[in-house]
């Protein structure tokens, strides 16, 4: 069974429905992209607003963690303290 060829007069009609379908295909989104390459979707003044709050509270509250956590009440002797610089810069050459 072999196919018919193509006529001539029917190739016009043919590109048009080829580049409908081409033109159908990139006008839906890709089902998965990466965040990176979605296009952006502008704020609203609120909407901007209320994101610098919550960041501005995330950074306060991770600065308070920090701050409390060198405040520690537990005592740690200064030879520790020293170990514990050493391990830092990943030497101990200086101890010796």
């Amino acid at each position: 069974m072999s196919t018919p060829e193509p006529s001539r007069e029917d190739a016009p009609a043919r590109a048009r429905e080829a580049a409908q379908e081409r033109a159908a295909v990139f006008d839906e989104p890709p089902p998965w992209e990466p965040i990176w390459k979605r296009p952006r979707i502008p704020k609203n003044d609120r909407a901007k607003k209320r994101e610098l709050r919550k960041q501005r509270r995330r950074l306060q509250d991770a600065g308070h963690r920090r701050f409390v956590a060198g405040q520690s009440r537990r005592p740690r002797s200064r030879q520790n303290w020293i170990g514990n610089a050493a391990v830092r810069r990943h030497s101990t050459a200086w101890l010796w």
